[in-house]
């Protein structure tokens, strides 16, 4: 026993005199151990994620054009935005087969995605409030949880939406809304979204606007002509880019509420039955298509399984390589050793007690490196998924 206690003592107090060589060995090994089974566990943690979610989302109704798209953009708040629908396709589904959820996610606050919707989105998602409320006024804004941390800002405080272009030529101003209420953590992508009314979201589109009464003395100089009870406004209008009690009476939509663009509409069937009327109702629709998440994302994950499994071969390549390299670098080293190994031979050093101290050696460089493939192993399962998650969708 003291012989091996030895053996292993002498080893590492080689392996420390030579730490350049010890450390790319471990490091090498490290990663040959690590990459197959780390890839694995962060597919499958983002994945399963993506899976729950969907799952949770019986149907999805949106235009006609690319199904990953729309579904990606409604469930997971991506940047890109789908072909858009109308508010009279929310309005054609019937209250007795389904509870109608408006969606328009199209722009942002400081690079998290400002979802239009109703407060029926929060009972749909089952997200609570940790602080303050719903909104309830044109303007007002729900913070998810992670939104709330990362810009350091909570209930009374404000956010601006980002403009879609540095110069707006349309003249849609970013818009100014308070914070009156922060969910509390759902640890899913809707704790990285600011979640307002769908009006809101129109108003930031530069759909709906608020100015000054033409109609008041004070706003004389914004007149442009008056024809009965017909104003004309000038250049010197003011348009509010923030809603406050005192103006938001001002605020106002031009055209019919039908025509106002959606990107998606989550119906919630009440059952199985409403479910698949639905579905045969929008089959055939020439604008409309309605989708089964589920389904869209083990197709699309399908196909990321498929071009896993490419790199797992590649990767058993380069292992195999790399452990033929590391071989060979202990082969080498024992070869450079031979007048060290003749020294401890000519001192009394049996040609067992040499070969052990070798191989002493070579098992702390490979517990060691097994060791911290497992210490990578398990923070990618602790925080894999999200950063993954973060990462894919931003």
């Amino acid at each position: 026993m003291a012989g091996v206690m030895g053996s292993f003592y002498l080893g590492w107090r080689y392996l420390r005199h030579h730490p350049g060589k010890t450390t790319i060995l471990i490091s090498s090994i490290t990663l040959i151990a690590y990459l197959p089974v780390g890839l694995s566990m962060l597919v499958d943690e983002g994945a399963q994620s993506l899976r729950a979610r969907a799952a949770a989302t019986p149907l999805l109704l949106g235009a006609r054009g690319s199904p990953v798209e729309l579904t990606l953009n409604s469930l997971y708040f991506s940047t890109d935005t789908p072909a858009l629908t109308h508010y009279a396709a929310l309005d054609a589904i019937e209250p007795a087969r389904a509870q109608a959820i408006p969606l328009y996610v199209r722009h942002q606050a400081r690079r998290h995605p400002i979802v239009g919707t109703s407060l029926d989105y929060l009972d749909y998602r089952a997200l609570t409030l940790a602080q303050g409320r719903g909104f309830a006024v044109l303007g007002e804004a729900v913070l998810g949880a992670q939104v709330a941390t990362a810009l350091d800002v909570g209930v009374g405080d404000s956010v601006v939406s980002s403009p879609e272009t540095v110069f707006d030529l349309a003249g849609v101003y970013p818009l100014k809304m308070p914070v009156v209420g922060v969910l509390a953590p759902g640890y899913s992508q809707d704790d990285r979204a600011i979640f307002v009314d769908v009006k809101t979201a129109w108003v930031i589109q530069g759909l709906g606007h608020g100015h000054q009464d033409l109609a008041r003395p004070e706003s004389a100089a914004a007149v442009l002509k008056k024809e009965g009870d017909r104003i004309v406004a000038n250049a010197a209008l003011v348009q509010y880019n923030e809603i406050t009690a005192d103006n938001v009476d001002s605020f106002h939509f031009h055209g019919d509420r039908g025509g106002n663009p959606l990107t998606a509409i989550l119906p919630a069937p009440v059952d199985d039955k409403a479910r698949v009327l639905i579905q045969g109702r929008y089959q055939s629709h020439p604008q409309l298509q309605v989708l089964q998440p589920r389904a869209v994302m083990d197709e699309l994950l399908a196909t990321v399984f498929a071009v896993q499994r490419y790199v797992l071969v590649a990767m058993a390549m380069v292992g195999t390589a790399t452990a033929a390299v590391v071989l060979l670098v202990f082969l080498l080293s024992l070869r450079a050793r031979r007048a060290e190994m003749e020294t401890m031979s000519r001192l009394g050093g049996s040609s067992a007690a040499i070969g052990s101290l070798m191989l002493a050696e070579m098992v702390i460089v490979l517990l060691s490196s097994v060791l911290l493939a497992a210490l990578l192993s398990a923070a990618t399962l602790t925080w894999g998924g999200p950063l993954l998650q973060a990462v894919v969708m931003n």
